[in-house]
């Protein structure tokens, strides 16, 4: 990822438009910003969320509030709580998250 050409900004997330995001159960609402070709959300998944695709998009996630349950595809388990991140390169490893509880994300992508 090369930052280059934004000028310096502030976000409130709370006034950006929110998208509805179904799963194989639940939902995610994402609150999205591009900067060039960075995509930076905010993003809320609904108690009981399950994401109904294996992504290959890298990313990188850090928790702010909940519990955010992240399999890989080899089946490796992760769990993520408030305060804890993780990072994926494009193309990497396969991943899907769920949030059995409900979790709240900030991701760089």
């Amino acid at each position: 990822m090369d930052i280059a050409d934004i000028p310096f900004g502030i976000t409130d997330w709370s006034a950006v438009a929110a998208t509805e995001h179904r799963g194989e159960s639940g939902f995610a609402r994402w609150r999205t910003r591009r900067f060039g070709s960075i995509r930076v959300r905010v993003v809320e998944y609904s108690a009981g969320y399950v994401a109904d695709h294996w992504c290959v998009k890298g990313h990188i996630l850090y928790c702010l509030h909940g519990e955010l349950l992240t399999e890989l595809q080899d089946g490796r388990r992760f769990t993520l709580r408030p305060g804890m991140s993780y990072q994926v390169a494009d193309g990497a490893e396969a991943h899907r998250s769920s949030a059995p509880a409900g979790a709240t994300l900030f991701i760089v992508d």
